[in-house]
């Protein structure tokens, strides 16, 4: 699965990924590039988008992009735990490409 992590996400979360093919943000070159085009430009090369904007899906219509958007919740005590130390509280529409 190609996975794009916000760049609000831990990088280091990419090593708890193992199996997919995981990019930040930063090293794709979309930085300064708002939520809306990102995601535009994200559904043509990602199956999935993780953020922990928790306002996302309430600035963005998810259901018209073409990949999964999964929204974390880290509390701070376990940030920096990894993936276990997240907690999924939202997840957008899947229509998957492959």
């Amino acid at each position: 699965m190609r996975i794009l992590l916000d760049e609000c996400v831990d990088r280091r979360l990419a090593r708890d990924l193992v199996g997919h093919e995981v990019k930040t943000v930063p090293q794709m070159g979309w930085a300064t590039i708002k939520n809306g085009e990102l995601l535009a430009l994200a559904e043509q090369q990602f199956d999935v988008f993780v953020t922990v904007d928790s306002n996302l899906s309430f600035q963005q219509n998810l259901p018209r992009f073409n990949m999964a958007v999964m929204i974390l919740h880290a509390p701070s005590s376990l940030s920096g735990f990894g993936i276990v130390g997240y907690k999924l509280t939202a997840a957008a529409h899947f229509s998957p490409s492959f």
